[in-house]
């Protein structure tokens, strides 16, 4: 098992952001670190604006530069668009760099060492965001630098001075541990390979191994039918000339989080074209239409209010089990993308069904395309 502190793909910060885009919090995350990161910059304001002490004849000077940038990281946050990784790594070296500014300046170590606690803050989002290097370089600036707040309290109060540093040094451990630990738990760290950026479902290899997974596992008799649905959004092309490829990719992100929120828990869904879906379910009927309407009302409810085109393949999952899993889903898959366009050219905003095909791989006796479920 690896360990919750190994190091993982450097995809991993679009993964996690992705998640939080597809849940619907990547607005509410980053106007969160942004009310914190200004929070911060008016802190620093009020020590500027204080009576305290500086060690250095332009120490406000610095301070207000530290304020500045808090105040600009804010701009950053508050944008439509996420930060890149790129962006978001060079935001945690600028804020490595800064705070110690802040803690070093006074002439009193006790009001540094209680502004050090802002490390906890950079150390958590870089624990939970970014990979073991860079929180190693921040864990080495915090330590730093409550080293040298403590060299300066312990000709004062050694015994405070060793208790104020713990308790930073706890506050670090936790910060860090925890949100390591968050990251390994939800197995975003060992996923992150086999999930689509922008929607934070499964990309299309992710898919393919999953419900290859789910093809062995589901071989009794309580689940005899194997069900693919491709769901394609309508229009997708106009809707991006109007609304631009920001408008798009809402789109997107709004219709795999109510496709998400529709499907049952042991579903597989992934997002495998600009527009296209694919969810992957068993039953033990071939009747999968109440399913298929929810998809398709819940699609259609998106605050978009865009519609789906939607193919449905239904085959018995029995004879499936002997064969390749990825051959049986390569032709699945391509039955279903027919019905789709099926779907669309019949006007959209509805669905074609395909039952027991009859499918090259198999040598047992089904039903051809045209038959329909409904």
């Amino acid at each position: 098992m690896r360990s919750a502190f190994s190091a993982r793909p450097a995809n991993q910060y679009y993964t996690l952001t992705a998640l939080l885009a597809a849940r619907g919090a990547q607005t509410y995350t980053s106007r969160v670190i942004a009310g914190s990161v200004f929070t911060l910059g008016l802190i620093i304001l009020s020590m500027i604006g204080s009576s305290a002490t500086l060690q250095w004849p332009n120490g406000r000077v610095m301070l207000a530069a530290v304020a500045v940038l808090c105040f600009l990281s804010t701009i950053i946050w508050l944008r439509h668009r996420w930060p890149t990784r790129t962006e978001s790594g060079v935001l945690v070296v600028l804020a490595a760099l800064a705070v110690p500014i802040g803690t070093i300046a006074p002439v009193i170590p006790m009001y540094g060492l209680l502004g050090s606690a802002s490390f906890a803050l950079i150390i958590g989002y870089t624990a939970l965001f970014h990979g073991p290097r860079l929180l190693a370089s921040v864990l080495a600036v915090a330590v730093s630098t409550l080293v040298y707040l403590a060299v300066r309290m312990s000709t004062v109060d050694l015994p405070l001075a060793l208790a104020g540093v713990a308790l930073m040094l706890l506050l670090y451990v936790f910060a860090g541990f925890s949100c390591r630990l968050v990251v390994w738990l939800t197995g975003t760290e060992d996923g992150a390979d086999g999930v689509e950026p922008l929607t934070g479902l499964l990309n299309r290899d992710a898919f393919y191994l999953q419900t290859a997974t789910l093809l062995a596992s589901r071989n009794r008799d309580d689940d005899r039918y194997l069900v693919i649905v491709v769901v394609n959004i309508d229009s997708f092309a106009a809707m991006v000339a109007v609304a631009g490829n920001r408008g798009g990719n809402r789109a997107r992100i709004s219709a795999g989080q109510a496709m998400r929120e529709t499907v049952r828990r042991d579903a597989i869904l992934g997002h495998v074209g600009e527009a296209e879906f694919l969810v992957a379910d068993c039953f033990t009927t071939p009747d999968s239409s109440p399913l298929v309407e929810r998809i398709r009302g819940a699609v259609a409810a998106t605050p978009s209010g865009m519609t789906a085109s939607i193919g449905v393949v239904s085959t018995p999952l029995r004879p499936l089990v002997e064969h390749p899993p990825n051959e049986i889903l390569d032709e699945i898959v391509a039955l279903a993308t027919t019905a789709m366009y099926e779907a669309r050219r019949a006007g959209g905003n509805q669905a074609r069904y395909v039952v027991s095909p009859n499918l090259s791989i198999s040598d047992d006796e089904a039903d051809g395309y045209d038959t329909p479920l409904l």
